[in-house]
């Protein structure tokens, strides 16, 4: 079962400079006062670079209002040498999330003892004003789930509705919502420009059950983004990551069914496949913070070209191959990709490079 956010968070912290803005009044509306502190420098800090198992676990319950004085929109981590990338920036709004999932690169990637959601949204849209000014010919693909769950505390911060809002006015532009919550009530009366999409990342239920802790099942995923259909928002799935297990052809092919039996290939903007991965020094956290015996940590992977542990380029492959193949013989007009994959995955599971695939050319850099 997916939990409530405002029960399953133990303390908030509001940066001085944050104290003013619309996310810490709602913060203040939301939550019992003797749950909030405000403060002048970052809490817990005494805990980063050394944070035990039961400390990251508790950092899910600690949340951190602050403003955030970097960029807020970048090129996605898939654009790097070594991996076929597809058209795609992020707009990093926070760092850290309420969900635990088993494989999840942050805990390669940071080790802070509190979420943080970051209060000066404001900044980050003149950002984008700024680019889209300079670049008025440009198409952006904008996706907001790389380093929080794009809509896991969006209850919380109402960031969703002024997003649809500001994209609006960009209607060349792409906005995407990608999540393992089903958190959408709070966005589904917002008129929009057809240019949002709302993404699930989805796992057979044994999986989420076993490595996706915290998160909502997949039927209450599936619920969701028949809601956001029926509210005009495009849809798509991420099947990513896959995770081998002994019966996974079934497990997977019972989820394609799932997928299949509610969305047909036009309610569907793309679907993206891709198989577990991580950074080399996530293998012992992985094992300290969960079971020895669990999905993740029982499969046998390899050091690819780009640094990360991966499963066998054949193991790979079968993979891709068979949940392509489950979902084109139900209706061969899915539209059914590769993310964060090597070019020779691409040419070995899909025959061709995403450029010269009609259907998929225009998500790939060079495509439009």
């Amino acid at each position: 079962m997916e939990i409530k956010t405002f029960e399953n968070i133990d303390r908030i912290y509001i940066d001085q400079s944050a104290v003013e803005s619309s996310v810490a009044q709602r913060v203040y509306a939301l939550f019992p006062v003797d749950k909030i502190e405000v403060v002048s420098q970052k809490p817990l800090s005494q805990l980063e670079g050394r944070m035990s198992s039961e400390d990251f676990n508790k950092s899910k319950r600690n949340l951190y209002i602050t403003e955030y004085k970097g960029e807020f929109f970048k090129r996605c981590p898939g654009a790097k040498p070594g991996l076929t990338c597809c058209n795609y920036f992020v707009l990093n709004l926070g760092l850290q999330c309420n969900m635990n999932c088993s494989y999840c690169y942050l805990q390669s990637y940071i080790n802070t003892p509190v979420m943080t959601i970051y209060s000066n949204l404001e900044k980050a849209l003149s950002e984008l004003k700024s680019i889209a000014n300079e670049n008025p010919e440009k198409y952006f693909r904008v996706g907001t789930g790389e380093t929080v769950d794009s809509l896991s505390l969006d209850e919380i911060t109402l960031y969703s509705r002024r997003l649809i809002e500001f994209f609006k006015d960009l209607p060349k532009w792409k906005l995407e919502f990608k999540t393992k919550s089903s958190k959408v009530d709070q966005f589904l009366d917002v008129p929009h420009a057809h240019n949002v999409i709302c993404s699930w990342s989805v796992n057979p239920q044994n999986v989420i059950d076993s490595e996706e802790h915290n998160t909502a099942s997949l039927e209450q995923r599936l619920t969701a983004a028949e809601k956001c259909l029926s509210k005009g928002f495009t849809i798509a799935f991420h099947v990513d990551p896959m995770i081998w297990h002994p019966d996974w052809k079934l497990n997977y092919s019972n989820l394609v069914q799932s997928i299949t039996k509610k969305f047909s290939p036009q309610d569907l903007i793309y679907i993206t496949v891709g198989a577990l991965r991580f950074q080399p020094e996530q293998r012992h956290i992985m094992r300290e913070r969960f079971s020895s015996q669990n999905m993740v940590n029982t499969a046998e992977m390899f050091q690819s070209k780009d640094g990360k542990m991966r499963y066998d380029q054949n193991l790979r492959t079968e993979m891709f191959e068979y949940i392509q193949s489950e979902f084109k013989k139900r209706n061969s007009s899915y539209r059914v990709s590769l993310c964060m994959e090597v070019p020779e995955t691409w040419s070995m599971t899909m025959a061709s490079s995403p450029s010269q695939i009609p259907e998929l050319k225009d998500l790939f850099v060079g495509g439009r």
